[in-house]
């Protein structure tokens, strides 16, 4: 990412509220993926398979994970947000804008979203486009 670059700290639309990912969102987030760990690992374009964990992690341990992700972000080495629910603040899912490995792009986009709130055709159309090479 360029020097100098100010990440925001916040968007709220109506159908979602992103805000810096901390360990104050430990037990939404530990439920948001503990619930869909097989959907996160099945979402198109995500890392390479190994999270989350299929055995899960202790909501004890989950803000180590956290934690990291709250430093890179202090740091300024990456991005990472959770997306809320605006009406009641339940865990949606998460966002990661990091540097780009290839020097063709300055940030690699992540995101994963539980089960319970992914759109089916939303994702199949997405798997589609990234079995077509778009």
């Amino acid at each position: 990412m360029r020097a100098g670059f100010e990440p925001p700290t916040s968007l709220v639309t109506e159908r979602f509220r992103l805000e810096p990912l901390g360990p104050q969102h430990n037990e939404a987030d530990h439920a948001a993926w503990t619930s869909s760990i097989e959907h996160v690992r099945a979402t198109p374009g995500y890392p390479d398979g190994d999270w989350p964990p299929l055995d899960g992690m202790s909501l004890e341990a989950n803000p180590a994970d956290l934690r990291r992700h709250a430093a890179d972000f202090a740091a300024g080495r990456g991005f990472t947000f959770t997306v809320l629910d605006p009406g009641d603040g339940d865990v949606i899912g998460c966002v990661y804008l990091y540097p780009a490995s290839s020097a063709d792009y300055d940030i690699t986009v992540q995101s994963w979203v539980r089960a319970d709130r992914a759109d089916p055709r939303r994702a199949a159309r997405r798997r589609c486009r990234c079995m077509a090479g778009r």
